[in-house]
């Protein structure tokens, strides 16, 4: 059998890592500004996450959502603490996918409507529902969910206005859009959207799934504009490289016995690692290091006059190349050993490790110089 070969690959295969850097199979060493996609959020193999784990391993690994599970309580009242939302509610799963699935069902369920707005450019998820919520008509086309989606120009609050009615259940918009090149919504319309929201009775969205747990220099993206949404989704680096997502739900919102489901979400080993990633956060000041570094980083990239729209916040960040250097990001890995990512045409987006260090930045900074000259 061979594999569905839906992937672009790099001819790299790691072999281990540590921290912001990974070697191959080879023994080559590469520089990781990119952590998959932001899952890599305490750095590879951290010392705490690798024995918690391993302990956690030896005693048991899964059990279904039918028995108790102390340490879900223990992940939920450490989440609730270091992100501020300690009266919010958390229902585990196991990604993006499923947390923003389940969150479009429990905004169906609280309103009775089935209406979604969402904003150009958005996407995170691969079930039915979540697909449904992404503008790329090859993906839209086989799937509707029972969801009706309109999308509308991100920031734009006039054509928001205009499509927000009596029907609609949910407007979900990310705290920073990643997969489009990093994308910023403006606080101003976030907070329109949380007041129109709470007019019209439709539930508020926000999805963290990439812009979560400190990536920003904020817990979630969403806290630089104040707002306070009904529902928080969040999963990438949740588990630092271990597959768990989950929901924060309001308060007002009142569960039912049934009313969500999911077999894998909040098992013992998902949720030590869960734990064992907000411990780190805690201990090591990886917010508060994710914006001084952050800072430092887009004050750098702002120095390059050829280098269109730097943009970002904290560590998560987006710059466009000119056509004429539209080979930096592959130069960057071929020639300097260095992983980033990148959305089409020309942008390059840096997703490090929140562990990252002056030092580390300034090896890209060196290289990217080299490159742009």
């Amino acid at each position: 059998m061979k594999l569905f070969d839906v992937y672009p690959l790099f001819n790299i295969t790691p072999a281990k890592a540590q921290g912001s850097w990974l070697w191959d199979d080879k023994g080559e060493k590469y520089l990781d500004l990119y952590g998959g996609h932001a899952v890599i959020s305490i750095g590879h193999s951290h010392p705490h996450y690798v024995k918690t784990l391993t302990e956690q391993l030896s005693k048991i690994a899964f059990y279904s959502n039918s028995v108790q599970n102390p340490i879900q309580e223990r992940l939920a009242e450490k989440l609730g603490q270091l992100s501020g939302y300690t009266d919010y509610q958390l229902f585990l799963c196991n990604s993006g996918a499923e947390a923003n699935e389940n969150a479009l069902k429990l905004a169906s369920f609280v309103t009775g409507r089935k209406k979604v707005i969402a904003f150009k450019k958005a996407f995170h998820g691969r079930t039915s529902g979540a697909v449904a919520a992404t503008d790329n008509p090859k993906i839209v086309a086989p799937f509707n969910a029972g969801h009706d989606i309109v999308f509308v120009p991100m920031n734009d609050e006039t054509a928001f206005d205009a499509v927000l009615d009596n029907t609609v259940a949910a407007v979900i918009i990310e705290g920073i859009q990643g997969v489009g090149g990093i994308q910023l919504p403006t606080d101003s319309f976030l907070q329109h959207l949380e007041r129109k929201c709470k007019e019209n009775g439709s539930l508020f969205i926000l999805d963290e799934i990439q812009s979560g747990y400190g990536r920003t220099g904020k817990f979630f993206a969403h806290q630089h504009a104040g707002v306070r949404p009904h529902l928080i989704t969040t999963a990438k680096g949740m588990g630092n490289g271990f597959p768990i997502g989950g929901v924060l739900i309001h308060p007002d919102i009142k569960p039912w016995s049934g009313m969500l489901g999911t077999t894998f979400g909040g098992a013992y080993l998902a949720s030590v690692a869960g734990l064992a990633v907000l411990e780190v956060m805690e201990k090591e000041s990886l917010v508060h290091n994710a914006a001084v570094q952050g800072e430092y980083l887009i004050a750098k990239l702002k120095t390059y006059s050829i280098l269109k729209d730097v943009r970002g916040r904290g560590l998560m960040i987006g710059f466009d190349l000119p056509e004429e250097k539209k080979t930096v990001r592959n130069d960057l890995l071929q020639k300097h050993k260095i992983f980033t990512g990148e959305a089409k045409p020309n942008t390059i987006r840096l997703l490090p490790s929140l562990t990252l260090t002056t030092q580390e930045a300034d090896i890209f900074i060196t290289a990217l110089t080299q490159e742009l000259k």
